[in-house]
């Protein structure tokens, strides 16, 4: 089988991405691998996994860095500069804007609250919240149809960043929103509006979703009228906090705390040379992808998520029921509530990945919890398109695949299959 692992560098990847980890279709069903053919991880030699972080430094990334995991071996290591201007070196343990690595997350928060009675994961989301989604759509579309993004809601990106509307298609559009709105405080109620005036993407509880970050911004919503706080509060207190994560949390301000990247963005040539986004009013996704963390909280969290110790087991199995769903960047990836299910030679994972302006990020978690990855980028959507809109292949893609492949199989792994 050949693992597809792309950060977003689809052109409909617009700002809060889902799709940068898919698997082509295998003999016996698809993206899936047949049973007894999954082989154990190789382990991992360290020096492979430098040079292969070195590869994406000199393919074009200013700074990458991770931390691999392998049944009780840890490595961590960086590779490029956290500051074209200067030189900073980046280094392994920076924190980051993870982007949609926050809807795990959010959806172990939403867990919990079903666990506690609270919240019924097939009641409609009308029942809870009438106001903010009323009518017809508040009686069809449930907690769970949220979760897992069949609810035939549309993003709101392109309506809150409305310069970017047409792109690819029309090649000629501006970059202009994303710096009008760098200091912009969205409100959620706000966001969500632009997303239910939208024309629907499919009906509510259909065969496929369409991954879509409004459903999240009304998770939050539903988290904070069920346990009367903001929900990025209850899930600092009931998710960051339960798992021990030191140097994770939901940005105060317009900046990173701690040491950090710059961050760059390119927006597929349209911003030349990349921009740098790491001072940012994050409103514009919270509790969808707004949280800031580093490689090692990343790989701690999804080891205590899929060991049953953030939400019971039996979350566990309703997170993990994943249905076919319609990425940002086109894609097809298998999601359940708030996680990806990823199919390699070596074993199934599972996690998130995301981007947010000029940061990039892939969590992934084998399902034992014994082999891990987390991977951070500070430059993204680097492939440029052609005069019809198809993004062309850049050396990045490949230096990318290849690291996820060591990190994920090791060096046995097959030789990753290139695509934009």
């Amino acid at each position: 089988m050949k693992m597809r692992m792309v950060l977003c560098g689809g052109v409909a990847a617009l700002g809060v991405c889902a799709g940068m980890v898919t698997a082509s279709a295998v003999p016996g069903g698809a993206g899936t691998v047949p049973a007894g053919s999954a082989r154990p991880a190789a382990g991992f030699d360290p020096a492979e996994l430098e040079d292969a972080l070195d590869d994406v430094h000199r393919a074009g990334v200013p700074g990458v860095f991770a931390e691999v995991r392998d049944d009780g071996r840890t490595w961590r290591g960086a590779s490029g500069v956290a500051d074209v201007t200067n030189g900073r070196p980046v280094t392994a343990d920076m924190r980051h804007r993870v982007g949609s690595v926050t809807k795990t997350f959010t959806a172990a928060a939403v867990m919990q609250q079903v666990e506690q009675g609270r919240i019924r994961l097939d009641a409609p989301i009308g029942d809870y919240l009438p106001q903010l989604v009323p009518g017809e759509r508040g009686r069809r579309i449930t907690v769970r149809m949220l979760l897992n993004n069949t609810s035939g809601i549309p993003d709101y990106l392109t309506y809150a960043f409305p310069s970017l509307r047409g792109f690819p298609s029309r090649l000629d559009v501006s970059t202009r929103s994303l710096d009008d709105n760098r200091f912009r405080t969205f409100r959620p109620a706000e966001l969500i509006e632009m997303g239910l005036s939208a024309p629907p993407v499919g009906e509510p509880g259909g065969p496929t979703g369409v991954y879509s970050n409004t459903n999240w911004l009304i998770l939050g919503q539903l988290l904070e009228h069920v346990t009367g706080m903001p929900a990025e509060r209850y899930i600092t207190r009931n998710v960051i906090e339960r798992a021990g994560l030191r140097h994770t949390g939901f940005p105060t301000g317009t900046r990173v705390k701690g040491p950090h990247s710059r961050l760059y963005e390119a927006f597929y040539g349209l911003i030349d040379p990349p921009r740098d986004y790491s001072v940012y009013d994050m409103s514009w996704v919270g509790p969808a992808a707004a949280l800031v963390s580093t490689m090692e909280d990343l790989n701690r969290f999804y080891a205590l998520l899929l060991d049953g110790r953030i939400v019971s087991r039996s979350s566990l199995a309703e997170m993990q029921r994943t249905v076919p769903t319609r990425a940002l960047d086109g894609s097809l990836i298998q999601y359940g509530l708030g996680l990806h299910k990823v199919e390699t030679p070596c074993g199934t994972f599972w996690g998130h990945d995301g981007t947010v302006w000029g940061a990039g990020t892939m969590s992934l978690t084998r399902a034992d919890g014994k082999r891990q990855m987390s991977v951070a980028v500070n430059l993204i959507r680097w492939n440029r398109p052609d005069a019809s809109g198809k993004p062309q292949p850049h050396p990045i893609d490949g230096a990318l695949k290849a690291l996820y492949q060591r990190a994920t199989c090791g060096g046995a792994s097959p030789a990753p299959e290139v695509a934009p």
